[in-house]
């Protein structure tokens, strides 16, 4: 007789809840293209004043047609304005989400180095984790963070 899904021994998960994990992490890795894209724009916007296609190519280390196809995408969501032999800008809906995912992006790294990872390593897991972070989780690393003495 072999166990049933979530049975103490089995390690297979009831397909619901299997299900509801792969969705949830599929969505995350759609998003998180263009999470990176409007956080950065809103980066190279604050530093220097514009975000040109070839500044994004380079710090994301694609090519400039990739990064044409995705600012046509951005553009489309609403979330760019394009100019014509200029840089792009981001919207409100582009500002909005940018600044919330640097927010996750900044909490995230804050648990990671509170945790005693080294600053680099937190900043990269930082990077990836950001983008598939819950809310709830999110939200159980601030109280963390807030609850824990600063050393």
């Amino acid at each position: 007789m072999t166990a049933a899904p979530d049975d103490v021994g089995s390690t297979l998960i009831a397909a619901e809840r299997q299900m509801r994990g792969f969705r949830k992490a599929r969505h995350a890795r759609r998003t998180e293209l263009v999470e990176d894209y409007v956080e950065l724009i809103s980066d190279l916007v604050a530093d220097v004043g514009e975000a040109r296609q070839t500044d994004i190519a380079r710090r994301l280390g694609v090519a400039q047609p990739t990064v044409a196809r995705m600012l046509g995408r951005l553009a489309d969501d609403g979330l760019i304005v394009k100019r014509p032999y200029r840089g792009v800008r981001l919207t409100g809906a582009g500002e909005r989400l940018a600044a919330e995912s640097r927010r996750r992006h900044r909490i995230v790294e804050a648990c990671l180095l509170k945790l005693g990872v080294g600053s680099e390593t937190a900043r990269l897991d930082a990077e990836g984790i950001e983008h598939h972070v819950s809310a709830e989780t999110l939200a159980a690393f601030e109280r963390f963070l807030a609850e824990t003495p600063n050393d």
